[in-house]
Protein backbone atom coordinates (compact mmCIF):
# COMPACT_ATOMS: atom_id res chain seq x y z
CA UNK A 1 0.00 0.00 0.00
CA UNK A 2 1.17 3.64 -0.96
CA UNK A 3 0.25 6.15 1.93
CA UNK A 4 1.43 10.14 1.85
CA UNK A 5 3.46 11.68 4.15
CA UNK A 6 3.31 15.64 4.71
CA UNK A 7 5.99 17.14 6.26
CA UNK A 8 6.03 20.61 8.19
CA UNK A 9 3.16 21.95 5.98
CA UNK A 10 2.87 24.44 8.76
CA UNK A 11 1.86 28.44 8.75
CA UNK A 12 5.86 29.24 9.89
CA UNK A 13 7.15 28.48 6.36
CA UNK A 14 4.18 30.99 4.77
CA UNK A 15 4.81 34.39 3.75
CA UNK A 16 4.21 35.65 7.07
CA UNK A 17 5.98 32.80 8.47
CA UNK A 18 9.33 33.50 10.64
CA UNK A 19 11.06 30.85 7.90
CA UNK A 20 9.09 31.79 4.55
CA UNK A 21 9.74 29.30 1.72
CA UNK A 22 10.22 31.67 -1.58
CA UNK A 23 7.52 28.46 -3.44
CA UNK A 24 5.42 27.51 -0.57
CA UNK A 25 2.25 28.42 -2.18
CA UNK A 26 2.81 26.92 -5.00
CA UNK A 27 3.92 24.16 -3.10
CA UNK A 28 0.95 23.99 -0.92
CA UNK A 29 -1.41 23.98 -3.85
CA UNK A 30 0.24 20.79 -4.94
CA UNK A 31 0.14 19.20 -1.94
CA UNK A 32 -3.34 19.87 -1.47
CA UNK A 33 -3.93 18.19 -5.16
CA UNK A 34 -1.95 15.08 -3.56
CA UNK A 35 -3.91 15.33 -0.51
CA UNK A 36 -7.22 14.88 -2.41
CA UNK A 37 -5.99 11.93 -4.44
CA UNK A 38 -4.78 10.02 -1.30
CA UNK A 39 -8.61 10.22 0.40
CA UNK A 40 -10.35 9.77 -2.70
CA UNK A 41 -7.88 6.69 -2.92
CA UNK A 42 -8.34 5.67 0.70
CA UNK A 43 -4.81 5.72 1.30
CA UNK A 44 -3.21 6.53 4.35
CA UNK A 45 -1.76 10.07 5.13
CA UNK A 46 0.87 10.84 8.17
CA UNK A 47 0.54 14.63 8.57
CA UNK A 48 4.06 15.74 10.49
CA UNK A 49 4.29 18.67 12.41
CA UNK A 50 7.36 20.01 13.75
CA UNK A 51 7.72 21.68 17.13
CA UNK A 52 11.13 23.54 18.56
CA UNK A 53 12.66 22.54 21.49
CA UNK A 54 12.87 25.31 24.28
CA UNK A 55 14.97 27.96 24.14
CA UNK A 56 15.94 26.85 20.21
CA UNK A 57 13.95 29.15 18.31
CA UNK A 58 11.19 31.99 17.97
CA UNK A 59 9.82 29.87 15.05
CA UNK A 60 7.08 26.53 15.80
CA UNK A 61 7.00 26.76 19.32
CA UNK A 62 3.91 25.20 20.14
CA UNK A 63 0.44 27.17 20.99
CA UNK A 64 1.66 29.81 18.04
CA UNK A 65 0.03 30.68 14.68
CA UNK A 66 3.38 29.16 12.99
CA UNK A 67 3.06 26.38 14.53
CA UNK A 68 0.02 25.36 13.19
CA UNK A 69 -0.87 23.31 10.26
CA UNK A 70 -1.36 25.90 7.01
CA UNK A 71 -5.50 26.70 6.15
CA UNK A 72 -7.23 23.53 6.19
CA UNK A 73 -3.98 21.07 6.15
CA UNK A 74 -3.92 18.43 8.76
CA UNK A 75 -5.68 15.25 9.66
CA UNK A 76 -9.32 14.90 8.36
CA UNK A 77 -11.14 13.84 12.63
CA UNK A 78 -13.47 11.38 10.70
CA UNK A 79 -10.50 10.07 8.62
CA UNK A 80 -9.05 6.98 10.53
CA UNK A 81 -6.21 6.80 7.59
CA UNK A 82 -4.83 9.96 8.84
CA UNK A 83 -3.15 10.82 12.15
CA UNK A 84 -0.33 13.76 13.30
CA UNK A 85 2.87 13.02 14.10
CA UNK A 86 4.84 15.52 16.30
CA UNK A 87 8.35 15.73 16.13
CA UNK A 88 11.62 18.18 17.01
CA UNK A 89 14.24 16.57 14.89
CA UNK A 90 14.56 16.71 11.44
CA UNK A 91 13.66 13.20 10.48
CA UNK A 92 9.68 11.98 11.49
CA UNK A 93 10.77 8.19 11.98
CA UNK A 94 12.91 9.98 15.14
CA UNK A 95 11.42 9.76 18.01
CA UNK A 96 7.71 8.86 16.91
CA UNK A 97 6.05 6.34 16.32
CA UNK A 98 5.02 6.94 12.24
CA UNK A 99 7.31 3.68 10.92
CA UNK A 100 5.12 1.63 13.62
CA UNK A 101 1.51 3.25 12.59
CA UNK A 102 2.64 2.57 8.66
CA UNK A 103 3.71 -1.07 9.36
CA UNK A 104 0.25 -1.74 10.79
CA UNK A 105 -1.54 -0.55 7.44
CA UNK A 106 1.01 -2.76 5.14
CA UNK A 107 2.39 0.39 3.93
CA UNK A 108 5.56 -0.29 1.72
CA UNK A 109 5.91 3.01 -0.14
CA UNK A 110 5.27 6.88 0.68
CA UNK A 111 5.00 9.51 -1.51
CA UNK A 112 7.08 11.99 1.03
CA UNK A 113 6.14 16.20 0.43
CA UNK A 114 6.30 19.14 3.13
CA UNK A 115 9.05 21.31 3.59
CA UNK A 116 12.52 21.91 4.12
CA UNK A 117 13.43 19.77 1.11
CA UNK A 118 17.57 20.02 1.85
CA UNK A 119 16.22 19.24 5.90
CA UNK A 120 12.97 17.72 7.04
CA UNK A 121 11.93 16.38 3.55
CA UNK A 122 15.27 14.81 2.70
CA UNK A 123 16.05 13.54 6.25
CA UNK A 124 12.45 11.52 6.27
CA UNK A 125 12.96 10.22 3.08
CA UNK A 126 16.33 8.66 4.13
CA UNK A 127 14.61 7.30 7.25
CA UNK A 128 12.10 5.48 5.01
CA UNK A 129 14.64 3.78 2.69
CA UNK A 130 16.29 2.31 6.47
CA UNK A 131 12.56 0.81 6.65
CA UNK A 132 12.54 -0.88 3.36
CA UNK A 133 10.03 1.75 2.27
CA UNK A 134 9.70 2.27 -1.64
CA UNK A 135 10.37 6.30 -1.17
CA UNK A 136 9.02 8.77 -4.13
CA UNK A 137 9.55 12.72 -3.45
CA UNK A 138 7.03 15.31 -5.25
CA UNK A 139 9.46 17.97 -6.47
CA UNK A 140 6.24 19.98 -7.12
CA UNK A 141 5.15 19.51 -3.72
CA UNK A 142 8.50 20.47 -1.62
CA UNK A 143 10.06 23.70 -0.69
CA UNK A 144 13.42 24.87 0.80
CA UNK A 145 15.05 28.60 1.24
CA UNK A 146 16.84 29.92 -1.24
Amino acid sequence: MNALIVIDAQNEFSANGKRPVPNFEQATHVIRERVGEARREHRPIAWVRHFNKPGESLAFVPGTWGAEFYESFGPNPGRSLEKEFRKNVYGAFTGSNIGEWLATLDVNEVLVTGFYTHGCVSTTAREAIMRDLTVCLDPDATGACE
